[in-house]
């Protein structure tokens, strides 16, 4: 049998074309002397196919806890004993986190809310924070508000939001073991209203949810079919009071084989590196993922976590000499 990274070399890097599941599994399992030669290629591939600007990203939630749902990883959720409080954040606040955003030469800005999916209420305040954002700052806004129907799909769409976030987070074999209120396929059937209303489709993972290798490697090939336009790539941290609360966060080795194995598994695809890399693979691994196939940051605080600062981050893209993508780049 062929080395799987010499097939990749052949079939990801000069054909385009992700790799399989079966060698997904191969290079998540790769032993640590072969890692630096995974990333290193997979490095290869993102400058081939996606080219060498990095895609700068904040978010804010307007609707921060007492979700109903009952995702274990999440300390919103209102099921768990968590020392996340409801709190809604106000059309002048939310204008003014865009503003902090834009400042950090991000093209993006993701609102973010809480829920099982938008009622009305939400959705009018979605569609005036929108209305202020773009009437102070030029940045792509985009938006993470749950399961959608066709109808607030379309509402979306008419507001100019440039990217829709939803992630499936795990593998299909496993998500009843992370979700139990609602349905994988729900989360799947949301991804493809976005894409039939021209919004960009962003969906991402979390790795070290207690799955294993096998259905990391499921999840990168569902995630190819689906052929998003963004992969937020996260690790988890796990928060007092979810159901894994306890678990203990992956290592800085099973992060970066994960993000050489997603990005050979999606070559054409922002891989953005998202929650919990702090923790998982520090200042060093960070460095290390983005030579290792990332091409995509979120900068800053994320949800409930803190994050790296802004500057920090930028000071790390221009010490390795990768431009920052600009909002007129993206069209």
């Amino acid at each position: 049998m062929s080395d799987v990274l010499e097939r990749a070399r052949e079939r990801v890097l000069t054909e385009g074309l992700g790799l399989d599941e079966r060698s997904v599994l191969e290079v998540l399992s790769l032993s640590d002397d072969r890692v630096p030669e995974a990333l290193a290629l997979a490095h290869e591939v993102r400058l081939r196919w996606c080219g060498a600007e990095v895609e700068v990203e904040g978010i804010v939630s307007v609707k921060t806890g007492g979700c109903p749902e009952d995702c274990h990883f999440c300390s919103q959720s209102g099921r768990f004993d968590t020392t996340v409080r409801a709190t809604r954040l106000d059309i002048p606040s939310l204008v003014e986190a865009a503003r902090q955003t834009a400042q950090t030469g991000a093209s993006e800005f993701c609102i973010v809310a809480a829920v099982r999916g938008p009622d009305e209420r939400l959705m009018a305040q979605v569609r005036e924070g929108i209305e202020a954002i773009r009437s102070a700052i030029d940045i792509n806004v985009a938006c993470s508000l749950g399961i959608l129907t066709r109808s607030q799909t379309a509402d979306l769409a008419d507001m100019g939001v440039h990217r829709y976030n939803h992630n499936l987070e795990t593998a299909r074999s496993y998500f009843l073991k992370v979700v139990t209120t609602h349905t994988w396929e729900e989360r799947w059937d949301t991804l493809q209203l976005v894409r039939e209303y021209g919004m960009e489709v962003c969906c991402g993972a979390i790795v070290g949810m207690g799955e294993s290798l096998e259905q990391r490697a499921e999840l990168a090939l569902e995630l190819a079919r689906l052929d998003p336009d963004e992969v937020p790539l996260n690790f988890l941290d796990p928060r007092p009071g979810t159901p894994f609360g306890e678990l203990e966060p992956p290592s800085a080795g099973e992060a970066l084989r994960a993000v050489a194995a997603f990005r050979l598994a999606l070559p054409r695809t922002v891989l953005r590196l998202a929650g919990g890399r702090e923790l998982t693979l520090g200042d060093l691994g960070a460095r290390q993922g983005m030579l290792g196939g990332i091409n995509a940051l979120i900068v800053g605080n994320y949800l409930t976590t803190l994050g790296r600062s802004p500057d920090g981050d930028l000071e790390m893209l221009a010490e390795l000499a990768m431009p920052v993508k600009e909002r007129s780049a993206q069209g």
